[in-house]
């Protein structure tokens, strides 16, 4: 595995934000609490991404091992382990795992981890999700992470990344007005067509399978599902 400094920050920052700032925040967002017209937004498509990825999955994981990358508070790694899958949950925030350990229903074959999805120590896959886990990375990041869980996964990889369009860019620009309570740490947004290539070229000889885009004011996420060669 190797890290560059630009991923090592933007990591660092990340979990800065969930672990000393928007814990509370995030464990609202994630339930079935009432939120803020913003938020409320987030949620819906949120749920509506993990439903278009959960339905690119086998219905029946059983024996398959699956990774969801930069977990959260384990909605996605709930429902691949009730579908039979053996899970390992990883994510940076030490207070989102807290989190999801408490929600998750007894009896289900997830190994909740604090720390790097990039860790090569965490195995083979057969399938890998990063759910809106990537967004707030460089391109280059991003790619190099997809190549060393790629070179790791057997089957599916299934990830979102922020598409550089001018909603997006303009919702991206208004949300910077909103009390910083409401604020995510920074996204970066990239061109589809760049990061295919950029793909392509790090994984030679994989296929892209699926697309699909969820826009719901305030979330955009674009859905891939890359196949390794």
């Amino acid at each position: 595995m190797t890290t560059t400094i630009s991923y090592s920050r933007y990591r660092g920052q990340l979990e800065t934000y969930f672990d000393q700032t928007a814990s509370k925040a995030w464990e609202q967002l994630t339930s079935d609490a009432p939120v803020s017209g913003i938020r409320a937004t987030v949620r819906a498509g949120r749920d509506a991404m993990r439903d278009t990825l959960l339905s690119w999955l086998p219905a029946d994981l059983s024996g398959r091992r699956v990774l969801d990358a930069g977990c959260g508070t384990g909605a996605f790694a709930v429902a691949a382990a009730r579908r039979g899958a053996d899970v390992v949950a990883v994510d940076v925030a030490a207070s989102l795992i807290e989190i999801a350990r408490k929600r998750a229903p007894a009896g289900l074959a997830i190994d909740w981890r604090v720390g790097d999805m990039h860790d090569a120590g965490l195995g083979r896959f057969d399938h890998v999700i990063a759910m809106d886990s990537l967004i707030h990375y460089p391109v280059a990041d991003m790619v190099d992470v997809i190549r060393s869980l790629g070179e790791r996964t057997d089957g599916s990889m299934l990830f979102t990344f922020a598409p550089r369009t001018p909603l997006l860019m303009v919702a991206l620009g208004l949300g910077r007005l909103f009390p910083r309570s409401d604020r995510s740490p920074a996204i970066l947004p990239v061109r589809e067509g760049l990061l295919r290539t950029r793909i392509s070229s790090a994984l030679p000889g994989c296929r892209f399978g699926r697309d699909a885009r969820i826009s719901a004011s305030f979330y955009t996420s674009h859905a891939l599902e890359v196949l390794p060669g």
